[in-house]
């Protein structure tokens, strides 16, 4: 095996620059130490089981967040008494579930149902309910 050295050349020679020699070496150079090939593949091995145990529990925790979020997601109530999908300005439908507002009365309700005929759905509503008024927070089914 062959090695490269810069030695400084004697006093006595005329150029006083570094320069490179070809230096033959007689001695292996040293052999990694550390633990053995065997050990080192079994500690990547746990680290990898490691690693995919947590992105699977990592994984579950964000689904479970997601589906603890109110329902606003996944078609819950949101602020105006109207599912999520209906707060951007949809139209009630039959069979859907209104949740009275303070203010809210039966003919607001039916206006929000049938905007160009609310008479017919008042009438509706109040056979549907069994009375004339509604009180904040009732659940009204839409008939």
């Amino acid at each position: 095996m062959a090695a490269m050295r810069i030695e400084q050349m004697n006093s006595d020679e005329t150029p006083s620059r570094p320069h490179l020699r070809l230096v033959r070496v007689e001695t292996l150079p040293e052999l990694r130490r550390g633990r053995p090939l065997g050990e080192r593949r079994a500690a990547r091995a746990r680290m990898m089981k490691r690693r995919r145990r947590t992105l699977v529990l990592l994984a579950l925790l964000a689904g479970l967040v997601i589906l603890s979020l109110q329902g606003v997601a996944f078609g819950g109530i949101a602020s105006a008494g109207l599912s999520s999908d209906l707060s951007n300005g949809a139209v009630l439908a039959p069979g859907m579930s209104y949740v009275v507002q303070p203010g809210d009365t039966l003919h607001s309700i039916a206006s929000m149902v049938d905007p160009s005929n609310p008479a017919r759905e008042r009438v509706a509503l109040e056979r549907e309910l069994g009375s004339t008024v509604v009180v904040t927070g009732e659940h009204v089914l839409i008939p």
